[in-house]
């Protein structure tokens, strides 16, 4: 088991022996859910696979599973502990900056090691972002990547209303769906009730495949908190794709700069929006405990 600013994730080496074996399960979605239960399982946000990449040059491959057993394309602070394990195990490396194959494409991680020679902190290159576009009265991604020539035009929000609130989102995605939400001001995130709004967010009719919702406070122009309400797991301590979605929100809003620090529950994350157009992630990774699962 693994964290990575309190996203908490079971890993599965399939590289190994055993770990292998959990690829050829027919009903992978039960054992998750039992896997991930967090009074009678290991407990965490979901099941992570770091297994055999099939595009070529790439060694490792990241399979991210919600806690419910659902499949997602991708997962920030996820992605940082899969690299952790994979160097950690010697199945990339030596070099400290590798290719990694995720469901939203091969993405560059640079890895710093601590005293011990282990991984400590990862930073992600997440890919370039890109909106939601609406079409027929839903968000759709356009696949296409946002550049920074729009980033620099005034973005047109779009107004939700939600039970008893009409909030302005964002919607982007950053190879999975976000939409992003910034409180009004002098709201305080940590009052706001996350479980009310975020479980509408996530099965709202413009999100045909069910969207993340993060909620946002601004401090300053550099420094912001989120929370997030995650498709399939509920509210988590921390979502690194969110974070990404948020950083380049805070540009398309004009609410701060190129470089920001967000808070987390469980953690900071750096983030850039480089002017290479790529949104740069940078966290900690953390084994919490080893052991065998019986299958």
């Amino acid at each position: 088991k693994m964290q990575g600013c309190g996203n908490d994730y079971i890993m599965v080496n399939c590289f190994s022996e055993s770990g292998s074996k959990f690829l050829q399960l027919s009903d992978k979605v039960s054992l998750i859910q039992k896997m991930s239960d967090r009074h009678f399982g290991a407990g965490g946000d979901g099941v992570i696979l770091v297994r055999p990449a099939d595009a070529e040059g790439v060694v490792a491959r990241m399979q991210m599973f919600n806690a419910d057993g659902s499949e997602a394309e991708m997962c920030g602070n996820g992605l940082r502990i899969a690299a952790k394990l994979a160097y950690d195990c010697k199945i990339v490396g030596p070099e400290k900056t590798f290719p990694f194959q995720t469901g939203a494409g091969i993405l560059h991680i640079t890895v710093e090691l601590d005293v011990n020679g282990a991984v400590s902190t990862v930073c992600v290159n997440m890919g370039a972002p890109r909106l939601l576009a609406l079409k027929d009265g839903r968000y759709e991604d356009t696949n296409g990547k946002l550049c920074l020539s729009e980033l620099s035009l005034p973005h047109k929000t779009h107004s939700v209303t939600i039970l008893d609130r009409t909030f302005e989102i964002v919607a982007i995605s950053m190879g999975n769906p976000h939409c992003v939400v910034f409180l009004d001001e002098g709201e305080a995130l940590k009052d706001f009730p996350l479980e009310k709004y975020g479980s509408v967010l996530e099965h709202h009719e413009l999100f045909p495949h069910r969207v993340n919702v993060e909620f946002v406070e601004r401090h300053s122009a550099t420094v912001f908190s989120q929370r997030t309400w995650e498709r399939g797991s509920g509210e988590t301590l921390a979502c690194g794709t969110g974070a990404a979605a948020v950083c380049v929100a805070v540009s398309l809003r004009k609410y701060g700069e190129d470089k920001i620090l967000i808070h987390l529950r469980g953690g900071d994350l750096q983030l850039h929006l480089a002017e290479d157009g790529f949104i740069y992630k940078t966290g900690p990774a953390v084994t919490v405990f080893s052991g065998v699962y019986p299958m």
